[in-house]
């Protein structure tokens, strides 16, 4: 049998610990899998490395909701915001603010 997916995705972050794309992946599968908590705390890092990074504030976000922390999720879709604004991507702001009313 192959190595997984999520294996492989682990083996990338812990090789490289800042690569925002590998983070990005490893929290998008650990939220996939549903396990809310791990896709967190790899969004949170991500955050950390690269705080341009919008749809980790994204999708941060709606893990959040699914969790049921609400006004975690605002704040993180808010400082989604407050990046796509600074950073000019319209498109990705525009995602965050539809989120965010729809909480």
């Amino acid at each position: 049998m192959g190595t997984s997916r999520l294996e492989i995705l682990t083996q990338l972050v812990e090789r490289n610990p800042k690569d925002s794309f590998a983070l990005y992946g490893l929290a998008m599968e650990y939220a996939a899998r549903e396990e809310y908590e791990k896709a967190m705390e790899q969004f949170r890092k991500l955050c950390e490395v690269n705080p341009n990074y919008s749809y980790a504030y994204f999708h941060g976000g709606r893990v959040l909701a699914k969790m049921g922390q609400i006004e975690e999720a605002r704040r993180f879709y808010e400082k989604g915001i407050e990046v796509t604004t600074r950073t000019g991507d319209a498109h990705a702001k525009g995602e965050l603010e539809t989120a965010l009313a729809e909480l």
